[in-house]
């Protein structure tokens, strides 16, 4: 069935509503990103980011009641679809290749017990059963170089424990662009990073986002962050969309209370150290 996206609209969620029980997650939203775009999603934890990125993957579970429209433009003209009417089969097929995520915590997304190449050469085989292992191989090594993983030949045997936070960080990178998908979806992927290893990390997602001209959902509590890499944001609180905006607007002149409070818990140079940060409220 053919689904109308907004004009330029890669992805078009409108009225997304996910309940787990009694307990409603996320309450109503919409919002759209377009080809090539980064949009930042904020908000405290527990505001219903990572539920919504889930529910575009299709990947919440039986427990999870998902209502509204996720519109997906394929790349086939007249073949746009509903994500959440899929069968399972076929959004099986477009999570990984079209959609890709980028989990939060690099130190227990990669299986411990399988060496580092074989989990990106995976997610390729996946999707092209047809390629040999040494075709998946060569893949997945380009994806390894892409991300800047050193000696990747030598290192492609690797378990997941010899790489330092940052390095699993880009293995998880490597496997989420692999495919070359249109849609990457990062959540928290710089949380458990030191500063100087999060700058590196956002300088990569940069890069490769201007590269192959990516589309971006960019997740984090950290406003901070989100000015780094957004062109727009969308600031989230209990489920709901609270404020939308060009990146530089929302941080020099936010509109909402609750996006001021998300500004002034983030400290600076000019922080007063003997006073405690702000409340989010």
């Amino acid at each position: 069935m053919h689904y109308d996206c907004c004009m330029g609209a890669l992805l078009d969620i409108r009225g997304l509503q996910v309940r787990f029980g009694a307990a409603e997650a996320v309450r109503g939203i919409s919002l759209q990103i377009d080809e090539g775009e980064v949009l930042g999603l904020v908000g405290e934890s527990g505001s219903g980011k990572s539920v919504t990125a889930l529910a575009i993957l299709g990947l919440l579970g039986p427990s999870a009641q998902v209502t509204g429209r996720i519109l997906w433009r394929s790349a086939e003209p007249g073949e746009d679809v509903d994500l959440l009417l899929q069968p399972p089969e076929a959004l099986r097929r477009r999570r990984g290749r079209e959609i890709a995520m980028i989990f939060q915590e690099p130190m227990t997304a990669l299986n411990p017990v399988m060496p580092i190449g074989r989990q990106v050469a995976e997610g390729a085989q996946a999707h092209f059963p047809s390629w040999t292992g040494r075709e998946a191989r060569r893949r997945a090594m380009a994806a390894l170089e892409a991300v800047s993983i050193p000696e990747t030949a030598r290192r492609y045997g690797d378990y997941p424990h010899q790489f330092s936070g940052g390095q699993r960080q880009r293995i998880l990178i490597a496997m989420a662009l692999i495919n070359r998908p249109r849609l990457l979806i990062a959540d928290e992927p710089t949380t458990a990073l030191d500063v100087t290893v999060q700058a590196q990390v956002l300088d990569l997602l940069r890069d490769l986002q201007r590269q192959y001209r990516l589309a971006m959902l960019f997740i984090s509590h950290d406003l901070a962050v989100v000015g780094q890499v957004a062109s727009r944001v969308a600031v989230m609180r209990a489920g709901r969309l609270v404020e939308t905006g060009p990146c530089a607007r929302l941080l020099t002149a936010p509109q909402h209370p609750y996006t001021r409070s998300l500004l002034a818990a983030v400290p600076t140079l000019r922080t007063d150290r003997n006073r405690p940060l702000a409340m989010v409220e």
